[in-house]
């Protein structure tokens, strides 16, 4: 009853607005209509299921024009935050096959993490939020191995909890092996202490025990080297064992997901000076810090997305100046006497100096 209330106030609210605001009649349909078909794609937020003390699962109804997902992918999602929207991506984690049309992202509150800890911590059912396709290709194959291991660390087993709730691993070879801090920081502990048929679980609390280094494979999966291997978590652990797998000639084996960039080369840093309308914001920034959050950092209000270099959401204009790709050190550079040049804000970091308008024209 309270949720119903609290939705018919907030459609009041919401019409009140309208008619003091001029309108068109699409605009009084995403009122009492938001999920519509034909609409800007959008969710209602129906559960937040607590899973540790800074994770929980949002389970979100989509729109009409939803278009699925397959296990593995990402969604971007637009979260109003005091005021400002921010768009982040997170792994789908839901049962493709659920006839209730609804669809689970599994978050983490991060202690710089404004939206995640929105998410976690201060969203109610209820909350309306925008919504990408889902998209990415860190997916199992249709045909999947017969052997397969799963490496995830922390909240890097979430796109991998989306493939085990939906591949039938029966008759298969599959290890997943999880790192996590303590007891009480493994995301989603009950289906892991109690796996599917063909799944088997290696858990490791690194406080206790240290990181799951690859030089261990050998003990835990000695037949490493013949298993397809699918890895997501924080950046150190996917550094080292991607150079485990090179160093083994196995790179055509492993199956990397990053929820950040990897920065290989860093760059000589500068100013950037960001174009707020009329107003220049201009910022000191070293060569390893983006752009984006540098920006961020500065109250600056940019556009963003996956904040990994993947779905160009953060994209904006460069007037003047030169910028390096933190991931290969790749620089782009423009005058004031070219036409501006598109660069990534989440993988750029600045050279020198560079001139960037925030709101593209």
């Amino acid at each position: 009853m309270t949720t119903t209330l609290t939705r018919a106030r907030d459609t009041a609210a919401r019409f009140a607005r309208g008619l003091a605001t001029p309108v068109i009649p699409e605009d009084y349909l995403d009122l009492f209509a938001p999920l519509r078909s034909g609409s800007d794609l959008r969710g209602r937020i129906v559960a937040i299921t607590p899973e540790t003390a800074d994770a929980a699962t949002i389970t979100i109804r989509p729109g009409r024009d939803w278009q699925g997902h397959a296990p593995g992918q990402y969604i971007r999602l637009g979260v109003d935050v005091d005021g400002v929207r921010c768009w982040r991506a997170y792994s789908l984690t839901s049962d493709t096959s659920a006839r209730d049309g609804l669809i689970s992202i599994t978050v983490k509150a991060m202690p710089d993490g404004v939206v995640s800890r929105h998410l976690v911590h201060h969203t109610s059912p209820g909350t309306l939020i925008q919504l990408d396709q889902a998209t990415g290709d860190f997916m199992l194959p249709q045909s999947v191995p017969a052997k397969v291991l799963f490496l995830t660390g922390g909240s890097g087993i979430t796109p991998v909890m989306g493939m085990l709730r939906n591949h039938d691993f029966d008759g298969l070879d599959v290890v997943h092996a999880h790192s996590a801090p303590t007891v009480d920081d493994v995301i989603f502990a009950r289906e892991l202490a109690d796996p599917a048929p063909g799944v088997r679980v290696l858990l490791r609390h690194t406080d206790e025990e240290g990181m799951f280094t690859p030089d261990q494979l050998d003990e835990h999966v000695p037949d490493w080297r013949e298993r397809e291997t699918w890895i997501c978590g924080p950046t150190p652990m996917l550094d080292a064992f991607e150079e485990h797998y090179a160093a083994h000639d196995r790179s055509e084996m492993l199956h990397v997901e990053r929820f950040r960039p990897a920065i290989i080369e860093v760059g000589e840093g500068g100013t950037a000076s960001l174009l707020v309308g009329p107003d220049t914001t201009s910022l000191e920034l070293d060569g390893g810090t983006t752009i984006l959050d540098a920006a961020e950092d500065a109250g600056v209000l940019m556009p963003s997305g996956c904040r990994m270099g993947i779905c160009f959401g953060c994209v904006l204009p460069m007037t003047d100046g030169a910028v390096r790709d933190l991931r290969n050190g790749d620089l782009t550079t423009t005058t004031p006497d070219d036409p501006p040049v598109k660069v990534q804000t989440c993988i750029s970091a600045v050279a020198g100096t560079c001139t960037i308008e925030t709101q593209e024209k």
